[in-house]
Formats: C-alpha cells, structure tokens, sequence
C-alpha cells in the first residue's frame, strides 16, 4: 500500500463529489428559480380569471374575454416553466463525475485490500517482517562489537 496512492485517491474522491454537489446544486437552484418564476405567473393567471370573473359581473362581453384568454396564456406559460424546471441534469457532466468517483473508490478500495494482506501476511508470519529489520540491525551490532574488542587491544599492544 502507497499513502501517496491513498491521499491521490481521496483528493480526487473529494474534487468529485464536490463537482457532484455542484452540477445537483446548479440543477436544484435553476428548477427553483423556474419554479418560482412559474408560481408567479400562475399567481397572475389566478389573478385575471379573478378579475375576468368581476367583469363578468361587471359587463357581459368584452372584458371578460380578454381576461379570461390572457389567464389561460397565463396558465400555459407556467405550465410549460414547470415541465422545464423538471428535467434531469445534464448527462454527460454527471456521468463523467459519477465514472471518476467509481474509479476512485475503486482504487481506494485495492488500496485497503493491499494494506490487509499486508497486515494479515504479518500477523500469520511475524518474522517474515521481523527478519529484514534483524538482519542489518544484527550486523550493525557484531561490527560495534568488534570494533569494542580491537579497540582495547590495539591500546594495549601501544605501550610496549
């Protein structure tokens, strides 16, 4: 297991999931938005079949069918915003982010998997990992240890 692997993995984990969140987010504020847009435009449908309705107390004909009409136009303009609003995100930007976090996850995934056959190959065989460790810290010993014994000797042959 590499930690350089293991942080590339995780910074890219995080740079999609935060495009991600960004395309849904975008998504999310521009349906809002139209729908929002939408509601007041119904509100103002609402607004002349009202006062299509008073005219129609009012006076019998002319007033009422203009009212009535730009109601319905009214009606019409918010019922196409809302299907607007209500489509999906665009595909191929989520797709492509979606693929990246897969691929991401994946590799951390192997990452893991290494690290535990790593852990368990040391728990099953502790001096499998002792050994290369022993060796060199061994001969760094016998080597002080000579060096310890031809030091008083070689002081000891000099006053003669």
């Amino acid at each position: 297991m590499n930690s350089e692997n293991v942080v590339k993995h995780l910074r890219l984990l995080w740079r999609t999931d935060r495009i991600i969140a960004d395309i849904r987010l975008r998504h999310l504020l521009t349906g809002i938005c139209l729908r929002a847009f939408a509601a007041l435009i119904a509100a103002f449908g609402l607004l002349m079949l009202e006062l299509s309705a008073y005219f129609a107390l009012v006076q019998i004909w002319s007033a009422i069918a203009a009212a009535a009409i730009l109601g319905a136009v009214n009606f019409a303009i918010a019922a196409v915003l809302f299907i607007i609003a209500g489509r999906a995100p665009s595909g191929r930007d989520i797709e492509l982010a979606n693929e990246i976090h897969g691929a991401s996850i994946e590799a951390l995934q192997l990452e893991a998997r290494a690290l535990q056959a790593q852990v368990s190959g040391a728990v099953q065989h502790p001096l499998s990992t002792i050994v290369p460790v022993l060796v060199p810290l061994i001969a760094i010993i016998v080597k002080s240890l000579r060096t310890k014994n031809s030091a008083p000797a070689s002081s000891a042959e000099a006053p003669s």
